[in-house]
């Protein structure tokens, strides 16, 4: 016996009908539009959620009752009614009311062959979906009468029972295994992976069939306005005579054309009446749903009806095209625009990827660190990458992690694999700013360097100059060669990171050491420079002699020779960043990583540096073992050097303000801001002020130029953030450098955690990787704490996140909040940064309104 429920179990879509997305489904509040513009869309009752989960548990509504809103004898259909059509759903069910009677009766109205094909088809449904039998035993059957007794008979063989001759029986198992197949584990989990919370609803919709099968003009179609791939306007899709549902898609040999076309008939020749209608359709639906639709339909014998319209599917490059299109045809608000597009797909406009389409040889996953595809040879080495790169040969730079060494390598090569490292590993952060796709901590790898091979988890083995393909934004290396699409920048593109610009609240800087880097930036719009590393600039060969020069300098005279050859170098460097920014923001990080990064590791590259040194091997090998430490992260580096070896520093402050007096000659005034990384107390700060002043006093009077500067601190360490009220009385900003600050809370290395990261997220340990999005309850609450204290003290200090977060939409939302005033981030990481920050703003507008 029917169980019934005591809300209303369902409802007839009319212009007025009490109909939600979040209650009945995505898929019934569009039909209600439709509806209210006036489409001819056929007798349709939407099942909420509720209804339909109290079907997959056994109590249904009354089947007769809702039977009782379409004429009797009406063949229905039902379909899925998820909130989001993203999240799938189970397949329509056609033709529910085909019984032997209903079968004769079309026989003698649509023509044996219709009557045939509708029956047979609902058969074929019914058994797979209700009857839970053997697809491939009924798909061989053909739809003749014939084929219509073999499959009643299959059925009944099967399942020890007669095919149900009860519309009312067919219609409440159809929704009953629907409701259940939405409900089971399997189904959960894969909407679950495209974004669907756990407890998501599901309606249905109950509509009448339009037949597109029997005499006249009979046929369904499906029809799109927009290229999906570009956005442009286009006619496509297709349309199949005597067919229903989207059989044009699936069978296109017998499908004909929309537009006219010299290739075969079209619907425009043969229905011009209807093609000119389902024209006028899109227009309504373009002008009044603010969207482009794509429209499924059926003719009856020259009778148009439309059974649906849906969000026309389309690439990130389309989504954007529209947007721009509706926006400046007015039809939607510049606002409403920029809230179409996630963040991270621009990534797809900004790098090569991998074509969807491509069939991919896959031989190792890691951690999608940078997006993006890349094709080449693939090289195990720096220099082996710059020898390619002389060849103009394309190749992938492959290493078990990279270090500053590989950084010319890192410039050439056109994707990088590595074997160890995590989101904010060496290879990921330099990838990520030179754009370059990148993939690290390869699981089921075996490299080596010495041999030049890598042996992938299945046993193959790829040498040097053998072709493999990254796809970054997947984490996935492949094989061979694959397709690649290429970026997209056009002015669409540049009108919707304009609006993006002007919508957003706050500031956006760009992480950049190099001039290339700087002018990258400055395209994407961003408005200064939040992070110089300044040591990135001394890896080429002739800095690097020097450089080693300098750390194996034995008395402090020597040391500053060798620093009296960088100072010019460096001048140079400053100077070509203040020149390109013009005025904007240049906040240069002072020297930080530990010394022995700048040497060799390997007994050859030491036997090359005594020799370019005039040094015995034995010197070069007992100062390399001098320098090491057991954990150099946490050992002498950053403003520890500048304590220590405060020269490194002077010649560093001098350069910058040499830099200032000759850049603000050629243009606007430079107002450098240098900052001291890896703070952890007031006196070191403190220390390294008083340094700098005497540097900027010193160039001052040589140059007889006056010129301002800001000093403030990279807050690193937990300390340094609990101890912001006495840093910050010496500093004019407080740059959270996010990277080792989440480190350094976790007690994590950075470069290791990969190994169990992904276990620790599936089991909920973490809810996501922290070096990947800003953990907001513990590194957060530092970043609060920090900004509390230093506040408390000076109130108008500048804030802002200068590490790998300030990329990444969920963190900017967390600092946004915390009222600072910028984030800096990787140079094609700014345009994701800057539509994140217009999309908040955005939000809260609306909130207020």
């Amino acid at each position: 016996m029917q169980k019934h429920t005591k809300f209303e179990p369902f409802t007839e879509v009319t212009p007025t009908s009490p109909i939600a997305a979040d209650s009945h489904g995505g898929r019934a509040k569009c039909l209600q539009r439709l509806v209210r513009l006036e489409l001819p869309v056929p007798a349709t009752v939407a099942l909420p959620f509720e209804t339909v989960h109290n079907i997959a548990k056994g109590h249904f509504p009354d089947t007769e009752r809702l039977l009782g809103y379409f004429k009797e004898g009406t063949l229905l259909s039902v379909r899925p009614s998820s909130e989001d059509p993203d999240w799938g759903g189970p397949g329509a069910v056609l033709n529910i009311g085909m019984t032997d009677r209903r079968h004769l009766e079309l026989s003698q109205t649509h023509g044996e062959d219709a009557a045939h094909s509708l029956y047979l088809r609902f058969i074929q449904a019914y058994a797979v979906h209700v009857a839970r039998l053997d697809a491939d035993d009924f798909d061989a059957m053909s739809p003749s009468a014939e084929g219509v007794k073999a499959a009643l008979a299959l059925f009944e063989e099967e399942t020890e029972e007669q095919f149900p001759q009860d519309p009312a029986r067919q219609l409440t198992q159809v929704m009953r295994s629907m409701a259940r197949a939405w409900e089971g584990t399997t189904a959960r989990l894969l909407r679950q992976a495209r974004g669907a919370p756990a407890d998501a609803g599901l309606g249905l919709v109950v509509q009448e069939m339009a037949l597109g099968v029997g005499p006249g003009e009979s046929g369904s179609g499906v029809i799109r306005f927009i290229d999906q791939a570009t956005g442009e306007a286009r006619i496509n899709g297709r349309y199949r005579r005597q067919s229903l549902n989207r059989d044009a898609l699936r069978k296109s040999d017998e499908a004909m054309y929309l537009v006219k076309d010299p290739r075969g008939a079209s619907l425009q020749e043969e229905a011009p009446e209807a093609f000119k209608r389902l024209n006028r359709y899109a227009d309504i639906c373009r002008s009044r749903l603010r969207e482009e639709m794509e429209i499924e339909f059926t003719i009856e014998n020259g009778k148009l009806r439309v059974l649906d319209a849906v969000r026309t599917q389309r690439s990130t490059r389309a989504t954007l095209k529209v947007a721009v299109s509706l926006a400046e045809e007015g039809i939607i608000s510049r606002d409403d625009a920029l809230l179409r597009l996630p963040p991270r797909a621009l990534n797809e406009l900004l790098h090569h990827q991998v074509d969807p389409a491509a069939k991919r040889d896959v031989i190792a996953r890691g951690i999608a660190a940078s997006p993006g595809g890349a094709t080449g040879k693939l090289v195990f080495s720096g220099q082996a990458a710059q020898q390619c790169a002389a060849r103009g040969e394309p190749c992938i730079l492959v290493r078990r992690e990279t270090t500053p060494e590989d950084i010319r390598g890192m410039h050439v090569a056109e994707g990088i694999l590595t074997e160890r490292g995590g989101m904010t590993s060496h290879a990921a952060v330099i990838a990520r700013g030179l754009g370059l796709p990148c993939i690290v901590g390869a699981s089921g790898l075996r490299l080596s360097v010495q041999r030049k091979t890598l042996q992938t988890a299945d046993g193959r083995v790829f040498g040097e100059d053998d072709i493999i393909s990254i796809d970054g934004s997947a984490g996935e290396a492949m094989a061979g060669a694959v397709p690649l699409l290429e970026p997209f920048f056009d002015d669409d593109f540049e009108t919707f990171l304009g609006w993006a610009r002007e919508a957003g609240d706050v500031g956006i800087r760009v992480n950049a050491d190099s001039p290339e880097d700087a002018r990258l930036a400055l395209d994407f719009g961003a408005q200064g420079i939040g992070l110089c590393r300044t040591e990135h600039m001394f890896f080429e060969p002739e800095r690097m002699a020097v450089m080693r020069g300098m750390i194996f300098a034995e008395t402090e005279d020597d040391r500053s020779a060798a620093l009296e050859q960088l100072l010019p170098m460096q001048r140079e460097d400053f100077t070509a960043l203040f020149e390109i920014m013009s005025g904007r923001p240049v906040c240069i990080r002072l020297f930080d990583p530990p010394l022995h990064e700048f040497l060799p590791s390997d007994r050859e590259g030491m036997r090359q540096m005594a020799e370019a040194l005039d040094l015995p091997l034995s010197d070069v090998i007992h100062r390399v073992d001098s320098l090491s430490e057991f954990n150099p992260m946490l050992g002498m580096r950053g403003v520890r050097l500048g304590v220590t070896m405060p020269q490194i520093y002077d010649m560093q402050a001098r350069a910058i303000f040499e830099a200032t007096v000759q850049a603000s000659k050629a243009g606007d005034p430079v107002v450098p801001e240098i900052m001291i990384p890896l703070v952890s107390a007031r006196r070191e700060v403190e220390l390294v002020k008083t340094r700098i002043d005497a540097v900027a006093a010193a160039v001052r009077n040589e140059t007889q130029t006056e010129f301002t500067y800001r000093l403030g601190v990279m807050v690193e360490t937990p300390r340094a953030a609990l101890r912001a009220a006495d840093i910050v009385q010496h500093s004019a900003f407080l740059s959270f450098g996010t990277n080792d600050l989440t480190q350094m809370t976790y007690g994590l290395s950075r470069d290791d955690a990969d190994r169990f990261m992904g276990d620790y997220v599936r089991q909920g340990v973490y809810p996501e990787d922290p070096f990947h999005t800003l953990d907001v309850e513990g590194v957060g609450e530092l970043l609060l704490l920090g900004a509390e204290r230093a506040r408390s003290q000076v109130p108008d200090v500048t804030l802002s996140v200068c590490g790998e977060h300030g990329g990444d939409p969920e963190t900017i939302a967390f600092v946004r909040q915390a009222g600072f005033n910028y984030v800096s981030c990787s140079p094609y990481r700014v345009p994701v940064a800057q539509l994140a920050i217009a999309q908040l703003a955005i939000r809260d507008r609306k909130a207020i309104k």
